[in-house]
């Protein structure tokens, strides 16, 4: 037997005797003491499963001990920049970091259709500052923030690209058989749902003048969902199954999938009920929603705390108040409120990176003059990470955030 055969019959064994992988593999992996192993087979295995979490999520390791990488950002708990917006250094509180921003622009072409383009500022793990591009239509970072899945600006995409966030160079392009116009890395790096899609979801076709019986016209722009189902998509072997998903919604053109927190699971929001209900094992099959995420709303980023015992909520102001609920992820019941607009990502299972806006201006429109801040549980403190969001020359447009872990 040869050594791929043995790497295959390994996996096999392996993959019928545990579970799916925790959502702290990476960690897990590099706190933990190399042990020796006698199966020269399994051995091979590990060798490969810790080549492909390097190449997606972390730094190669050296030395006779594997020890937690070393961060992209640095040791410190918290890196703010309140001064600056969009940002322009590397922000992080606990175990999150602001990998990339976005902001996007409606373009109207000659024939009366449009555009959504965007323009990311993605975080270099050389310099610890934000890189502008405009060359990829959509981005996505790994945990680790060392790699970026990327696709071209013709969408439907034919490949998915893996860039290296140091380099700036794509280092290899995984191809698809269905048109792919959004994608998502899952907790632990090494898989990425891909949502495929029949035409582009960014385009903005002309409508046709209406007159509702006020004798008003309404002319302007709309989006046709056409979204196909989703590829799982193996980052180190590159090998893709696709599923199919016929459920869309016409007032959504964009219906991207992302994994569950476990990543066993994958989900895409929907506007009824204000839960995910749309989920899928794997293999494309219907699957029920997980009991610590029946109180998970889609449209609030945060969802589940790293413990799964504690869900972001809507807001819960009442007459001047911001605020926003933390609950309970089994009972829903409320846990907490705290004084934000929208909660954006855990730092860990206390404190969470939220917009926020000056409590001073908060009414009316300047409750869009709102910065990132870092909020705790039980606590009226606030840290404000980033200055009040508004647009710049570099960047037309509001920012709009993507956290990752580091």
């Amino acid at each position: 037997m040869n050594v791929d055969e043995l790497l295959k019959e390994a996996l096999r064994d392996q993959a019928a005797e545990v579970g799916p992988a925790p959502v702290d593999l990476a960690d897990r992996v590099f706190v933990t003491r190399r042990r020796r192993r006698t199966r020269a087979a399994v051995s091979a295995v590990v060798a490969v499963t810790a080549v492909v979490a390097a190449a997606v999520a972390v730094p190669r390791i050296g030395g006779g001990e594997d020890i937690r990488p070393m961060d992209v950002i640095g040791p410190a708990d918290v890196v703010a920049h309140p001064d600056q917006s969009p940002p322009k250094d590397a922000i992080a509180a606990g175990r999150t970091a602001l990998a990339s921003f976005s902001t996007t622009k409606q373009v109207v072409f000659k024939n009366g259709d449009g555009e959504l383009v965007r323009t990311y500022g993605v975080l270099d793990p050389t310099t610890k500052t934000y890189r502008k591009t405009t060359k990829w239509s959509w981005l996505s970072v790994a945990p680790g923030m060392r790699t970026a899945a990327v696709l071209e600006q013709k969408l439907p995409a034919q490949r998915i690209g893996l860039l290296d966030l140091a380099t700036n160079k794509v280092t290899r392009w995984i191809p698809v058989k269905q048109g792919v116009a959004g994608v998502a890395f899952s907790p632990d790096g090494s898989k990425l749902v891909a949502t495929t899609y029949g035409k582009d979801p960014d385009h903005l076709y002309k409508e046709v003048e209406v007159d509702d019986g006020s004798n008003k016209t309404m002319p302007g722009l709309s989006f046709e969902s056409s979204r196909t189902g989703f590829a799982i998509v193996d980052v180190g072997t590159g090998r893709s199954d696709w599923h199919r998903v016929t459920e869309n919604q016409d007032t959504n053109a964009r219906q991207d999938f992302t994994f569950s927190p476990t990543g066993t699971l994958v989900h895409a929001g929907v506007m009824t009920g204000g839960v995910p209900e749309q989920y899928f094992d794997l293999r494309g099959r219907k699957a029920a929603v997980p009991d610590n995420e029946r109180y998970v709303h889609w449209f609030v980023e945060a969802g589940l705390s790293p413990n799964g015992k504690l869900v972001a909520g809507d807001f819960a102001g009442t007459g001047k108040e911001i605020a926003v609920a933390v609950n309970d992820a089994r009972t829903g019941k409320l846990v907490d409120k705290l004084p934000a607009q929208q909660l954006l990502a855990w730092a860990d299972d206390k404190r969470l990176v939220a917009w926020g806006c000056d409590p001073k201006k908060c009414g009316g429109t300047g409750e869009f003059h709102n910065q990132l801040l870092l909020v705790t549980l039980g606590s009226e403190k606030v840290v404000p990470l980033s200055d009040f969001r508004k647009a710049s020359a570099d960047y037309p447009g509001r920012w709009d955030p993507q956290f990752q872990t580091r």
